[in-house]
């Protein structure tokens, strides 16, 4: 089995990062990333870009690592036990876009691949990723757009490749300890080897690629809708369910803490401010109803 090219990968994801940046600079119009460079203790490191206080983004993290170590972290092996011990690289590209308007939607992006190596055998590796919408104020148009974008990202890799990888979606980013979806979802994939290396790679790319396509005509839309107070409030309550997805049940989270990742990088995905209530309850026929009870239940958004 031949080797993954990992210097594809790495150039891949630095340029990946550099557009993505680009583009939401230029969205919001005002601030610019600051860029912070930083070394993994067991080796490698990575380059953290965050923007701050946007006129459109209250706060954007792209983050870019390229990892090595000793062994995998139990997160990484929990479902993979042929792992544990083994030699690893990880490099990733991931995003989290905090909006200042509640009328945005937050978004999320990553695309990765681990390599895991022993001596005398073959490497196992695997690429994953996806991209994922969580709107505070649900329009279908935009959910159809996101979606339709998704799918686009797929097609050239066969039948049904968008339907596995959009549900796939909607199970992980599940919040079970509320029993309510995190947002719209998008895609999810994970443990992709299938086809070969350069086959996964496209469509790792293909992925990647989609994302500033599927997100900023909705920024773009959205950025100069009104809003006041309420609005305000009911997009910090939500955010709550951001905080909560991260640090219980996220993977890339849970990897980044468990193998001694840098702190601050990793909780760059967290928004700046966030609210609790208690036992609160939307009004009946409210839009922020309608958030629960329409944009929050997975369903078809391509059938119409």
């Amino acid at each position: 089995m031949a080797h993954p090219n990992i210097n594809a990968v790495h150039d891949y994801l630095l340029g990946l990062q550099d557009r993505i940046c680009v583009a939401m600079e230029a969205e919001d119009g005002s601030a610019r990333f600051i860029e912070d460079r930083w070394d993994y203790p067991k080796g490698g490191g990575g380059r953290s870009r965050v923007l701050a206080d946007g006129q459109v983004f209250e706060r954007a993290g792209i983050n870019f690592s390229h990892v090595h170590g000793d062994a995998l972290p139990a997160s990484a092996t929990a479902h993979r036990p042929e792992l544990a011990g083994r030699r690893f690289q990880a490099l990733g590209v991931s995003l989290v876009i905090h909006p200042r308007n509640p009328y945005i939607p937050t978004s999320h992006a990553n695309v990765r691949f681990f390599t895991a190596e022993q001596e005398n055998e073959n490497p196992i590796w695997w690429f994953g990723g996806g991209f994922d919408l969580t709107p505070y104020y649900g329009f279908k148009e935009d959910a159809v757009h996101w979606h339709r974008t998704a799918k686009a990202a797929c097609d050239p890799f066969g039948k049904g490749v968008y339907e596995k990888y959009k549900q796939w979606c909607d199970e992980y980013f599940f919040i079970k300890h509320r029993n309510e979806a995190r947002g719209i979802g998008g895609l999810f994939f994970d443990d992709l080897n299938d086809g070969g290396f350069e086959r996964c790679f496209e469509f790792m790319q293909s992925v990647g690629d989609h994302y500033i396509e599927a997100y900023r005509p909705i920024v773009a839309r959205r950025k100069d809708t009104n809003y006041g107070e309420r609005e305000r409030e009911f997009q910090l309550y939500r955010r709550g369910r951001y905080v909560e997805f991260n640090l219980v049940y996220d993977r890339g989270t849970l990897f980044g803490l468990q193998s001694g990742g840098r702190t601050e990088s990793i909780l760059m995905s967290l928004p700046p401010l966030v609210s609790w209530r208690y036992q609160w309850q939307p009004l009946a026929g409210s839009p922020e109803a309608e958030l629960y009870e329409t944009f929050l239940k997975p369903q078809d958004w391509l059938k119409n």
